[in-house]
Formats: C-alpha cells, sequence, structure tokens
C-alpha cells in the first residue's frame, strides 16, 4: 500500500467534504462528516443494512495519520480513499475551532422506523423537538450507554447529521439504530403496537419517577419521550404517553438540563429491566 500524496486544498475532493456543513448538500449527498479519532475508529467499523462499509472518504494530517496508523490501517480495509492533508485543509474543512487531525466523510446510517419496531426493542429514546444538536448527540450517547435498543428523532428534531450532534455523539451514533423524521404521533402509536410502554419525561410531571421504580412499573419494554430543551413536551404530546413522569430534585437545584434527565431516566429503566441476581 503506498503511501498517499498531500491532497491539494483546490481538490474537488476538499470541495465536496467542506460542503457537508451545509445540511442540504448532507441530505442531496447522502454524507456527512465525523471528526476525531473516535468517531473516525467507530465508523471504519461500521457498515450499512446493506452491506457497504458506512466510511468513505479520509483526510488526515501527516502527524494524525502517524498517531492513528491503526485507524488509517482500518479505514483502508474499510475501502475508504485516504488523504493527506496539512492543517488548513482541516481547518477548513472542519467544524471545530482545534481540529484533531482526521475527518471522515461517511454514508448516511440511519434505520427505517419499521425495522426498529420488528427488532421487538425494550428501551427507546424518543427525541420531540429537540432543536440544540449538542444535546441530541450527548442523549444519543447516553441512551447508547444505558443500553438502548435504538432512538428515534421526530420531524421536529434537528438534523442527525448536524457535525454538533456527530461530535456530540462521541461515536455512538455507530452504535445503535436511529430513525429520523418520524411524526411523533407515529413513533408514539408505532412503539405502543409493539408492546412499549411509553414515558413522556417532563419536570411537571404527575408520576415520579422514584415511585415508579417503587412500585415496579418499569420493568418491561419503556420509551422515553423527550421535548425540547427550553419548553419540555406540549400537552399535546404529554397526552400521548401512558404516564408523564418527573425526576425528582432532592436538592436545591432549579431543574435537570435534557442530556442529565435523559441518563436518569434512561438508566432507571436499564436498572428496573436488569434480570434480578440470584443466590
Amino acid at each position: 500500500m503506498g503511501t498517499p500524496e498531500l491532497i491539494s486544498p483546490r481538490s474537488p475532493r476538499v470541495a465536496a467534504a467542506r460542503r457537508l456543513a451545509r445540511r442540504n448538500f448532507r441530505g442531496k449527498e447522502r454524507m456527512f462528516i465525523a471528526e476525531g479519532p473516535q468517531a473516525v475508529r467507530e465508523a471504519a467499523d461500521h457498515r450499512g443494512s446493506d452491506g457497504r462499509p458506512t466510511l468513505t472518504e479520509l483526510f488526515a494530517t501527516v502527524e494524525a495519520a502517524e498517531r492513528y496508523a491503526p485507524i488509517i490501517d482500518a479505514a483502508h480495509d474499510a475501502g475508504a480513499r485516504v488523504h493527506l492533508a496539512d492543517s488548513e485543509v482541516l481547518a477548513d474543512v472542519s467544524q471545530t475551532v482545534t481540529p484533531q487531525g482526521l475527518i471522515g466523510v461517511c454514508r448516511f446510517l440511519d434505520s427505517p422506523f419499521a425495522s426498529v419496531l420488528a427488532a421487538r426493542p425494550k428501551l427507546v429514546a424518543v427525541l420531540a423537538n429537540v432543536r440544540d444538536p449538542g444535546n441530541a448527540g450527548t442523549v444519543l450517547r447516553c441512551a447508547d450507554a444505558a443500553g438502548a435498543d435504538a432512538v428515534v428523532l421526530t420531524d421536529a428534531s434537528v438534523d442527525l447529521y448536524n457535525p454538533k450532534s456527530v461530535r456530540a455523539s462521541v461515536g455512538s451514533l455507530f452504535h445503535l439504530p436511529v430513525a429520523v423524521g418520524v411524526p411523533v404521533e407515529q413513533a408514539v402509536q408505532g412503539l405502543r403496537d409493539a408492546g412499549v410502554r411509553i414515558l413522556a419525561a417532563d419536570g411537571a410531571g404527575e408520576d415520579d419517577l422514584d415511585d415508579e421504580l417503587d412500585a415496579g412499573t418499569m420493568g418491561g419494554p419503556t420509551a422515553w419521550v423527550f421535548g425540547n430543551e427550553a419548553w419540555g413536551l406540549p400537552e399535546e404530546t404529554r397526552a400521548l404517553a401512558d404516564a408523564v413522569v418527573r425526576v425528582p430534585i432532592h436538592g436545591r437545584a432549579e431543574s435537570l438540563n435534557l442530556a442529565t434527565a435523559a441518563a436518569v431516566c434512561l438508566y432507571a429503566s436499564a436498572r428496573a429491566q436488569r434480570p434480578r441476581r440470584t443466590g
């Protein structure tokens, strides 16, 4: 395998990658950018439902190529085109202030909602009207850490492939199925028909998370619906749920932010669903 040549800043490949910062180009090309060693490593190991490698192209500085040689090898093994680039090229393509020397171009990898339902999920995070890309990516990361089976982004939520969402997921985007563009009513009804209990997370909820745990009602398949960072869930969305649950505030904090509340709720369900140890 020969050593790649340093790519020109005026290369059409660089221009094409730069355009993926804009949502309309991402949608047209069905490609997105993954930055940093963790995301690129996961992308190189990932294949879509059609069996094709997700990572198609990789830009790396000489220093990063040496430091992360196993990732470069994995990218080659995945069939991705690998380009060496100077730091100015990486800064031009990157959406971060301090690029980490690796930028991958990836195929879209979201899953059809029907396939999420067909897998009979036990734990799902539904993001309804979540507009902040950093929050969306962080909730996805929390869902992955809690062992969720899928994440659903409703049609009113932020673009899954926004560079900030991808970065905030820290590679979790490549770990579990994510359905996008699903109307919240369709998401709730589909999950309910699949035998999943719907819980809406809301600071003003009638039910307390601790009480739900004490009552033993959270051991079955569950979908948590999380709302907008600023105004939470509208009444019509709360009305769709089987219960509206608040995370108790035991101290003097005014509230929890979206990602923290999501982590608490998802881990509570994961613990409740965990088989009891005997002996």
